[in-house]
């Protein structure tokens, strides 16, 4: 699990929403709006990091989080609804 580089799926856009001012994941007939955790997250799901890589870099960023338990299990949701690949 940690070895695996995730990546947005192909249909799948991030983009940023200026009149909302957040983060948004734009797929076919689906918008969904991220919450700054999320993007953070998702930001980072660009294919060339591993998992284990992603959760050192938000540990840097994000000290005395639950970054270790929280990323893997965000991500295994996100992949299962097919937002990753």
């Amino acid at each position: 699990m940690t070895g695996r580089r995730p990546a947005l799926a192909a249909s799948i856009m991030m983009r940023h929403d200026a009149v909302r001012d957040a983060d948004l994941l734009v797929m076919p007939e689906r918008i969904v709006v991220l919450n700054d955790q999320a993007a953070s997250v998702v930001r980072l799901c660009d294919g060339t990091r591993t998992v284990a890589q992603i959760i050192d870099e938000l540990t840097a960023a994000f000290p005395g989080g639950a970054v270790a338990t929280d990323v893997p299990e965000f991500l295994d949701r996100v992949r299962a609804e097919g937002w990753l690949r």
